[in-house]
């Protein structure tokens, strides 16, 4: 019998013997890799914390005790030994399976939900102080990657965990990643203390701490070898002591049995405790370990080659569409700077990485730095380019506010993901980025309806005096031909893509094609004349052409966004019709007041949420009165 298949709860992975880990180990490694290969997803963190997941649940007992895991894309062992390895995790990331992240409404074994990093020390250290305040004791362990120290979030969590409570274990999943490797000066820290563990500082205060209990006497007398000189010791850290947090490492991330031991001391220290975990990710499987970077997140790839499976004639994604065009402008002029905050190859930065690097800038994970990083260097005459999907630039608009559009700086911010990435779910819809943008002054947000398009707006975006804002969708382009010189565009004006008097549809992007077909079937079906525009631009909008199309006779104008309604394009829309005095209605059609859920496909959730072809046709014919 397949062991794995026996695993219904953590109690039956504690009932295991010492040796039926490895076995089991493999097993999940197995499931994952198979799972993965046919969904997609992130293969490469959760195989390099196989270990660490088993002796977790060994040594605790969730959901009692609670675990909280950065980001959370590494919870899918998490999931398969709490009771969830069944035909939803077939499914994971797919329409009517798990989701890919850490849940609440999904298992009570997740404590905490996330999707974006840096929010696990903040969290775990938040039910830390709960617990206290409400007289428990239970324990609380925040799990975090390496990367997530370039996050300011987890800074400023670090930095109130020793005052406020006396009981919380932190390990660092040390593997040197995010999704791309590690930067600055955090990663060559933790590098430091891997391999140079200052040894002789360690002595009669660390076994002086080690003695306060009979763990830590059980552990002194278990490696008792650490005075010859063993690596995977206690290791004294100034950092972690000026946060007043003992710092225990470096340790290896694959021994379940060694641990358990660090676990089980770590259980009866009081004081905040840091337990430094090395691991390699992807772990178990040979093409995630050579292409980290790859198999962070993947498509469905072939198990034996480790190759991910291609669709002939396919379109470039737009973010390489992208982050070719940003090359061949930053190629002409020096001037032009890219930068990411730790995503190269998700928004097409790569290109600027390897051909212009002294033009590029990797800030790790620090949305909030790189926008503010950005605006001090347009004050000195450099064209930055904000390279960031558009769900993590929520994380810094106060930075855009405050820093770049009060102060009317000249940065371009490119935003990938507007719009769904269905199978990642509502931590990763780029649904709320025009409402949240669209109050802010002297901000100009554009959004194209194909790859040549977007290199246009790039380029009109270097070429504004004004703080810009590029938003464009997950995926494959259009395949449009790319002109080989760009155009400035006239700010704020549309244009019409087709001629029409009665109904009026302006859609944006992705959506162009579907407006036209909803046109054509109104055409055929019940004679109405009906035009489509491309707005282009957002903010502003084009007031302009909506006078001319009212007074041309428009009985109704129709929105199309991937976005959600309140707020969006259509609500800017109904605004200038107000402003303008126009009396033509207008029909508003996007996403709900309601976080949208993950699904297979995104046609699948337009569909389910009334956004599908045949759902728009209706909503315009009622509102013509058919």
């Amino acid at each position: 019998m397949n062991l794995l298949d026996t695993i219904h709860a953590p109690a039956d992975v504690k009932a295991l013997d010492s040796n039926q880990l490895a076995t089991l180990a493999q097993q999940i490694r197995e499931r994952i890799i198979s799972v993965t290969s046919a969904n997609g997803g992130h293969i490469g963190p959760n195989l390099g914390v196989v270990e660490l997941t088993l002796a977790l649940h060994r040594q605790f007992d969730s959901p009692r005790d609670k675990f909280v895991f950065d980001v959370s894309h590494q919870s899918y062992v998490h999931k398969l030994i709490t009771g969830r390895n069944g035909p939803e995790f077939d499914k994971i990331r797919q329409s009517g399976g798990l989701c890919g992240y850490m849940c609440r409404t999904e298992s009570e074994y997740d404590a905490y939900g996330a999707g974006h990093a840096g929010t696990a020390l903040s969290a775990a250290l938040g039910m830390a102080v709960a617990r206290d305040m409400l007289g428990e004791d239970s324990h609380v362990v925040a799990v975090v990657g390496d990367a997530a120290f370039t996050c300011g979030i987890t800074m400023e969590a670090l930095n109130n965990v020793a005052e406020k409570t006396k009981r919380l274990i932190i390990i660092l999943n040390d593997n040197k990643w995010s999704i791309d490797r590690n930067v600055g000066a955090m990663a060559s820290y933790f590098n430091q203390l891997i391999t140079t563990p200052m040894y002789n500082r360690m002595g009669h205060h660390l076994g002086r701490f080690l003695s306060r209990s009979s763990a830590g006497r059980s552990l002194l007398r278990v490696t008792g070898k650490w005075k010859k000189g063993t690596k995977d010791f206690f290791v004294s850290s100034s950092l972690f002591e000026t946060y007043g947090v003992r710092y225990l490492g470096p340790i290896d991330g694959h021994d379940v049995a060694k641990l358990e031991r660090y676990l089980a001391f770590a259980k009866t220290c009081d004081q905040p405790v840091f337990l430094h975990v090395i691991t390699n990710k992807g772990k178990g499987y040979e093409p995630a370990i050579a292409a980290p970077e790859q198999f962070h997140g993947t498509p469905p790839f072939d198990i034996t080659t480790g190759r991910g499976q291609k669709n002939a004639g396919q379109a470039p994604s737009y973010q390489d569409a992208f982050g070719q065009a940003l090359l061949r402008f930053a190629k002409e002029d020096k001037n032009i700077v890219g930068i990411t905050a730790a995503m190269p190859p998700g928004t097409g930065l790569v290109y600027m990485r390897e051909n212009c690097p002294e033009q590029y800038f990797d800030v790790g994970i620090a949305e909030e730095h790189a926008v503010i990083f950005a605006a001090g260097m347009a004050t000195r005459g450099m064209k930055p380019v904000v390279a960031i999907y558009s769900t993590f630039l929520q994380r810094a608009f106060d930075c855009v506010m405050h820093d770049v559009c009060l102060q009317k700086l000249p940065v371009v911010f490119c935003m990938d993901r507007a719009g769904l990435s269905a199978q990642d779910g509502p931590t990763h819809h780029g649904l709320f980025d025009i409402s949240f943008l669209r109050s802010l002054p002297n901000a100009v947000i554009m959004q194209p309806r194909n790859e040549d398009e977007l290199a246009d707006m790039l380029w009109t975006g270097l070429h504004t005096p004004l703080p810009t804002f590029i938003r464009y969708p997950k995926g494959h382009g259009t395949g449009h031909q790319i002109k080989e010189q760009a155009a400035i565009l006239e700010i704020g004006k549309a244009e019409v893509v087709e001629e029409g008097e009665q109904v009026q549809f302006w859609a944006l992007g992705p959506w162009i094609p579907v407006a036209r077909r909803v046109a054509q079937r109104l055409r055929d079906e019940l004679g109405m004349s009906a035009g489509v525009v491309n707005p282009r631009f957002i903010k502003p909008v084009d007031a302009e052409l909506l006078n001319e199309q009212a007074k041309a006779g428009a009985k109704l104008f129709v929105t199309l966004e991937d976005h959600q309604q309140k707020g969006g394009f259509g609500s800017a829309l109904l605004e200038e019709l107000s402003a303008n005095s126009i009396p033509t209605p207008a029909l508003c059609i996007g996403w709900p007041d309601c976080f949208i859920p993950h699904a297979s496909e995104a046609d699948e959730l337009r569909e389910r949420f009334g956004l599908g072809e045949e759902a728009i046709f209706e909503k315009v014919k009622a509102a013509l009165g058919f």
